[in-house]
């Protein structure tokens, strides 16, 4: 695995960099958002872990560009900011997961772990679901409709793998918060609904037929008709 850290407390990068060679993966580290940006778009990682305060430019307008320029690779954030619209805020920029400083290191792991299993626990032979003309294939992760290839990113695939699981059948915010961000699902928040948008921006804007419906104080329900 590799992963790119951005992280500007010079301790914290060594230690981070010490503990995740030491579990055999192979890390570039940059000190500024200027310099994660850049490292970025000139490699390719498995997993980027940056810190929301840092030079240049923040981890929270970092991530935001990142997925607008269509980078899928999964982003965990970093931050001694622990309140729920922190945390709201990370996700809604397109966050995968958000770790609360101080952490201890085994925590983080875990979590790059857990975004690296995400969508890869198979259910059918070919490792691919398949409904109507859309298909997503759990082993590349590529996603098309109608033979057109769909990009998404790593929090865009695993809502829309939980949707194609659960297919016509109706599922709440909170089953979603749950089992897409792994954590318990808070009132007050719309990164559902954020992120629901940006799925069907995707997956249903430019065909005939949309897939994903809303069911008004229920939640939400993926079906052809």
């Amino acid at each position: 695995m590799r992963i790119l850290l951005i992280e500007d407390e010079p301790k914290t990068v060594q230690s981070l960099k010490q503990g995740f060679e030491e579990n055999q993966m192979e890390v570039d580290f940059a000190y500024d958002g200027y310099t994660g940006k850049l490292l970025a778009e000139r490699n390719t990682y498995d997993i980027i872990v940056t810190d929301i305060i840092i030079p240049h430019t923040n981890g929270v307008e970092l991530c935001r560009l990142f997925r607008q320029k269509g980078l899928i690779t999964p982003i965990i954030m970093l931050s001694a900011l622990d309140t729920l619209e922190d945390k709201i805020i990370g996700l809604e920029a397109g966050a995968d997961d958000y770790v609360v400083k101080p952490f201890e290191f085994r925590e983080l792991l875990a979590r790059i772990k857990a975004i690296s299993r995400r969508g890869s626990e198979l259910t059918s032979v070919s490792n691919r679901l398949n409904y109507g003309t859309l298909e997503l294939n759990l082993h590349t992760k590529k996603v098309t409709r109608e033979d057109k290839t769909i990009e998404l990113t790593a929090k865009e695939f695993a809502l829309l793998e939980y949707f194609m699981r659960n297919k016509e059948k109706v599922v709440s915010k909170a089953e979603i918060f749950e089992h897409v961000w792994d954590i318990n699902f808070e009132t007050g928040t719309n990164v559902v609904e954020v992120y629901v948008n940006y799925l069907r921006n995707k997956i249903d804007k430019g065909f005939n037929h949309k897939l994903i419906h809303n069911k008004f104080g229920v939640g939400y329900i993926l079906k052809l008709n």
